[in-house]
């Protein structure tokens, strides 16, 4: 029988922690494949996935590919994936057992009801090991749940809340169908795929269940405040591509709950995309050079998702301060949500 899920472990000198998440997911045993993907390390991240490998033939699988970024290692993992579902697990994450038998006992269920959705959602937790935090990003308010359902019942997503990449389990087979290839060597490409495969997704089932563990900690993450500024190319790149993935038109022909849902996500991304670009103090003729560029190319490829993006999404007035001040704005309200998170 088809295995229901593929993990998917993307891994870049990953030795001092993978064990950790590979021990969580083969929780999963048979129910489970579990794809660690070597994306071209120097330290022992490629003995320790061969480990893996000759110690749980039936369930894991090592690949070793030359270095091509996070992205890289999530289509790679696509591309081998024979489990009905396709989940990302980042090597210095880690999921919860009780949840994820909570999780595999329901798709067993739907299984052998033949019900099975397109799409799973859980909840995943912020991680804060060292000062021993925890803050669950949860969807109780936004969607029904231990139910099936359609996006006309998906309620409006306030503020920063959006479904990230940790939350979500797609179907396989649709997820390939949707074209989501992520660019290699390019942070951030998590934003491209919690987004541009959602409109293959048409039957969901949520539960409110603690599933992904999302350590933060680390000075090197992405979304540490520092790197962020610093890799602003990299935004504006994720940037375009969300851009490109679907026009205004075509989100607005979507049912209503989704077209709803896209376009706060998209506002979200852009939000960030001019904090990255403003917030940094180096190179600053450049980075306002490149904010120019992105609206610009926006404008000229789609005149209505500009107008929805620079004049109506929240918080559009953030787009008319002097650059300056955008820069202290977003970036002050960065720091805002991940110190209420427990991030900073």
């Amino acid at each position: 029988m088809q295995k229901l899920i593929t993990f998917a472990v993307p891994c870049y000198n990953s030795g001092a922690y993978m064990r950790r998440c590979i021990d969580s997911l083969l929780v999963a045993g048979e129910d489970a494949e579990i794809v660690i993907v070597n994306d071209g390390s120097s330290d022992n991240t490629a003995e320790i996935a061969d480990e893996y490998a000759a110690k749980y033939p039936q369930t894991v699988r090592a690949v070793h590919k030359p270095n091509g970024g996070h992205g890289s290692g999530v289509n790679k993992g696509l591309e081998l994936a024979n489990g009905l579902y396709y989940k990302v697990v980042d090597s210095d994450d880690w999921l919860d057992e009780a949840a994820l038998r909570a999780l595999l006992c329901r798709m067993r269920e739907h299984r052998e009801q033949g019900t099975l959705p397109d799409l799973y959602i859980a909840n995943y937790v912020y991680e804060k090991l060292d000062e021993h935090k925890q803050v669950v990003r949860r969807y109780t308010k936004n969607m029904p749940t231990d139910t099936f359902f359609g996006w006309d019942k998906v309620k409006p997503f306030r503020a920063s809340a959006a479904l990230l990449m940790h939350s979500l389990l797609y179907r396989t087979d649709l997820l390939r169908k949707s074209g989501t290839v992520l660019p290699e060597k390019t942070f951030y490409v998590d934003n491209i795929y919690a987004y541009k495969p959602l409109p293959y997704m048409q039957n969901v089932y949520y539960m409110d269940i603690d599933l992904y563990r999302y350590f933060i900690g680390r000075d090197d993450q992405s979304v540490n405040a520092q790197n962020i500024v610093k890799r602003y190319e990299q935004q504006i790149r994720v940037m375009k591509l969300m851009v490109a993935a679907y026009s205004y038109d075509e989100l607005a022909a979507l049912p209503r709950g989704l077209f709803r849902y896209m376009k706060h996500d998209i506002a979200i991304i852009m939000t960030l995309t001019v904090m990255f670009t403003t917030g940094g103090t180096d190179e600053r003729e450049k980075r306002k050079a490149a904010l120019k560029e992105l609206w610009s190319c926006i404008k000229s490829a789609d005149p209505k998702m500009y107008r929805y993006l620079r004049f109506r999404a929240y918080p559009a007035i953030v787009n008319w301060l002097p650059f300056r001040l955008q820069g202290k704005a977003t970036v002050m309200g960065y720091k805002f949500f991940r110190k209420k998170l427990g991030c900073s």
